[in-house]
């Protein structure tokens, strides 16, 4: 192996040509919450997420046209209903928040990927992501409302349904459900591997959907563990998922390398609130230059392994950059 002077590494790193994680549009997905309550084209801000806002569904519409126009031809949905109860029923009600949105985008914007969060955190009163019967969330129970709710977006046009409440054996109930209805080209995008995080605090302001008791280490996993990760990933994979998601993303970039090198699998990760809010914060401050940082996150996930990166910086991204 020759050394220097015969080799010098200074000589290409100047040169594009070699460089080895490339991002494009066609990698991110752009998250939005729509609100009920939000009227006409009017969007509230979001104080914890400085740039992000609820939008109403007339404005969720424009909103996806505007990421469309940019490149960015894929957005995850999450609802906000008017009204909210014990069993989550606005979830899986025809005429819900983001069945009418689903429509009213398909209507509207051609050549959209629309991915639909389905969980009941945003929907139900307590805030946690199953039906509970003593202050306990209970799994088995809750797959049949999930399955209901996968087959409510299908009929929408819901491309790909997301089911993010780690209940195990969600991904087998939800593909036989929409399988059983005639929903098979209906893709699951799982999040297979979801830690309980401190830094999903923002999002819970975005969605509504903070839990009113206890907390989500039942059913999400521990951030200590990186083994458990790949049997969950195992477990979805063979029940039918057809991508799989890391969640968080920058601070777990040893999950998406494993997953990835074990797995042949389309794998996502979600660039969390928390990590966007860090982000925007710094940067006001003048601790960080927004742009560099977004873009060495946002590479540092693409080159962990990532197909697909869910981030809310998606429309703030450029293919010159």
């Amino acid at each position: 192996m020759k050394m220097f002077p015969a080799v010098r590494m200074r000589r290409l790193r100047k040169l594009k040509l070699i460089r080895e994680t490339r991002l494009s549009t066609d990698d991110l997905i752009l998250p939005l919450f729509i609100d009920e309550n939000v009227e006409g084209e009017n969007k509230k801000p979001i104080d914890s997420m400085p740039g992000q806002f609820r939008f109403s569904i007339e404005g969720a519409v424009k909103e996806v046209s505007e990421a469309h126009s940019l490149g960015i031809k894929s957005v995850l949905l999450f609802g906000i209903p008017a009204r909210k109860d014990e069993k989550g029923s606005e979830a899986f009600n025809n005429e819900g928040v983001i069945q009418r949105a689903v429509r009213m985008v398909k209507k509207e914007v051609e050549d959209v990927v629309i991915i639909t969060d389905l969980c009941l955190c945003e929907y139900i009163s307590h805030g946690h992501c199953g039906l509970v019967e003593n202050g306990e969330v209970l799994n088995d129970p809750t797959l049949e409302v999930l399955g209901k709710i996968a087959v409510s977006q299908a009929e929408a046009g819901s491309d790909i349904v997301a089911p993010s409440g780690m209940m195990d054996g969600m991904v087998k109930a939800i593909r036989e459900k929409l399988d059983d209805e005639g929903f098979t080209d209906t893709a699951i995008m799982s999040y297979a591997v979801k830690y309980n995080s401190a830094l999903y605090g923002p999002f819970r302001e975005a969605a509504d959907s903070g839990y009113k008791f206890g907390d989500r280490s039942s059913y999400q996993m521990a951030f200590s563990n990186a083994r458990e990760a790949l049997r969950e990933v195992e477990l979805d994979v063979k029940e039918g998922a057809d991508i799989v998601m890391v969640k968080p993303a920058i601070f777990y970039l040893d999950i998406i390398s494993k997953v990835r090198a074990k797995f042949d699998v389309p794998l996502a990760a979600y660039n969390v609130s928390g990590e966007y809010a860090m982000i925007t914060a710094a940067s006001e401050k003048g601790y960080l230059n927004r742009e560099e940082v977004m873009m060495e996150g946002l590479t540092a996930i693409k080159r962990a392994g990532a197909d697909l990166i869910i981030t809310y910086f998606a429309k703030e991204w450029h293919p010159s950059r």
